[in-house]
């Protein structure tokens, strides 16, 4: 029996990456507009970041992790989430050493989580993510929005909506925390396990629960814009503001908290209402984490951030039938009669590619009318048919695949001419 891929994994193939390298490119572009520079971290680190850093009580670290022991008797994770790596490279790296100075970062690659599979939902799946740290101006958190945005905007993508909503600063949320706890206790018995564990441990998570959400409780539970201190409402005010000013469209979620316990201060999710794009409709979102470069090591630094799953984003450019351009044509297809043509045809599709001129050429000694449809399949502009006679006078035979048109071209001359015609159909 043939080993096929682990369970939750995927493989991406030839005919599928130019639509990645599409979408990446557009990130990359956007980044460089607002100014983020790429960092790159291990695909493992060590456990003890992803339990202080995204939380003991979160499902990720209690549930999801892909945890081992390495040779070294050392708990190793594969990451579940970017934002954690991040700021212990930052920290690690001394890269808050300038004072007022503002860091901008993004990454990209897969992360990994054990996870009910299903439509969107992969155990091993690509996240692109952008963090800032080093500022707590309520302006850098609607840059991040807008930022993620943008790369909406540019893919094509209609039907989005941003749900914003803020966690409060520390104090805030510790009331918070407080006036929840006594809310769902007397009715704890009523709500799932999970929930059970998450009132003591983190009860902002249980108004994210998916099992419990149509509990009467739910509807009554405490609201934290009521326990927000003056800074906290007049922060979020400015957000807002910030959005209002951009014409950013955005709905206010009192329920919405994010599934990281490292979040304050605002927290924002982007959701597709794409029909069929499926009951997961979160395309992903970020928020605020002051507090997190400290949990990590490091000095007290704000920050703020957010993530998206890059296979979600290709699933809803589906969902709304936008067709990605994707060139997946040749330049030229070289067509040999012979051997002696044939070991021409290796060298002069070297001469090719040194001029930056992508080609291929037949590689089984096919007959001539099978190049041709090679060629075809290939969607080459153009075919060089190199015949022997030809050769020892110096000519070839030179045709525009689209016209049909043939003509002869001096040997020496061919790399020249055929650049020539590249830059016309070009302009």
């Amino acid at each position: 029996m043939a080993i096929q891929s682990a369970k939750g994994t995927y493989d991406i193939l030839p005919k599928d990456i130019s639509k990645w390298h599409y979408l990446e490119d557009i990130i990359k572009k956007t980044c460089q507009l607002y100014n983020y520079k790429e960092i790159r971290t291990p695909m493992f680190e060590s456990t003890e970041l992803f339990i202080r850093g995204v939380g003991e009580a979160t499902d990720i670290v209690s549930k999801e992790m892909y945890t081992f022991l390495d040779k070294g008797d050392r708990s190793i994770t594969l990451r579940p989430e970017g934002t954690a790596g991040v700021v212990r490279s930052y920290v690690e790296h001394k890269l808050y050493s300038e004072p007022n100075q503002i860091t901008k970062l993004y990454y990209m690659g897969p992360m990994f989580r054990y996870e009910r599979m299903q439509r969107g939902r992969t155990r091993q799946f690509y996240q692109f993510g952008v963090e800032a740290l080093g500022c707590e101006d309520p302006s850098v958190d609607a840059e991040i929005i807008a930022l993620s945005v943008r790369i909406f905007k540019s893919l094509g993508l209609k039907e989005v909506k941003v749900a914003i909503n803020t966690l409060g600063d520390k104090e805030s949320r510790l009331n918070y925390r407080e006036a929840l706890i006594k809310h769902f206790k007397p009715i704890e018995k009523e709500l799932c396990k999970d929930c059970q564990r998450r009132i003591e441990q983190n009860p902002l998570r249980v108004l994210d629960c998916k099992i419990d959400k149509t509990h009467p409780a739910m509807e009554t539970a405490p609201k934290m814009a009521d326990y927000l201190n003056d800074y906290s409402k007049l922060f979020f005010e400015k957000v807002l503001s910030y959005l209002g000013d951009l014409k950013i469209d955005y709905e206010l979620d009192q329920n919405l908290v994010r599934g990281l316990d490292y979040y304050n201060h605002t927290v924002y999710e982007v959701m597709s209402n794409a029909e069929g794009f499926g009951a997961q409709s979160a395309l992903g979102g970020g928020g605020r984490y002051n507090g997190l470069v400290e949990e990590v090591g490091g000095p007290d630094i704000p920050g703020v951030g957010f993530a998206f799953g890059m296979d979600r984003l290709l699933l809803a450019l589906e969902a709304e039938n936008i067709e990605i351009p994707i060139q997946d044509d040749i330049d030229v297809f070289i067509v040999s009669m012979s051997e002696k043509t044939y070991n021409y045809a290796f060298f002069l599709q070297e001469a090719l590619r040194n001029n930056h001129v992508k080609c291929e050429k037949d590689y089984f000694n096919r007959k001539v009318k099978a190049q041709f449809k090679q060629a075809d399949k290939l969607n080459a502009t153009f075919t060089i048919i190199i015949g022997e006679d030809e050769l020892n006078n110096g000519r070839i035979s030179l045709k525009n695949m689209k016209t049909q048109i043939q003509e002869e071209v001096n040997l020496e001359n061919v790399v020249n001419e055929i650049i020539k015609r590249l830059e016309v159909k070009d302009e």
